[in-house]
């Protein structure tokens, strides 16, 4: 498999227009829920990763095998992956980004079957 290899510097946010486009298209990409489990039972996107923020360095090991993909972080509005996805740069992860808006924008922009809170 090829290692994610961005053109050019990848912006810290992505919108969630693109992000459906990218999951539409297959793209060999790791989204990660850093919202708390409670967060995540009332709403969640089927492909992501519950990995919460408050336990993020307590599992960083378990970040290792995602070194070189495409990382997308989201939360509940943004704020929270924001945070994540600079961490998460600082740590070398140098593409990882933040879904502008959280689940929050996905429900209404995307899949409004995703309930908003």
């Amino acid at each position: 498999m090829l290692e994610f290899q961005p053109e050019r510097e990848v912006p810290i946010e992505i919108d969630v227009h693109e992000l459906k486009s990218r999951l539409d298209r297959d793209e060999d990409l790791v989204l990660i829920d850093c919202r708390e489990p409670s967060e995540h039972a009332i709403a969640n996107i089927k492909q992501a990763l519950l990995l919460p923020m408050s336990e993020m360095q307590a599992r960083s090991a378990e970040l290792g095998s995602y070194q070189g993909k495409h990382i997308v972080v989201h939360c509940h509005h943004g704020g929270r992956s924001l945070t994540v996805a600079n961490w998460l740069r600082q740590s070398g992860f140098r593409s990882a980004q933040s879904l502008q808006g959280g689940i929050h924008a996905w429900s209404t922009e995307i899949d409004p079957s995703v309930p908003t809170y």
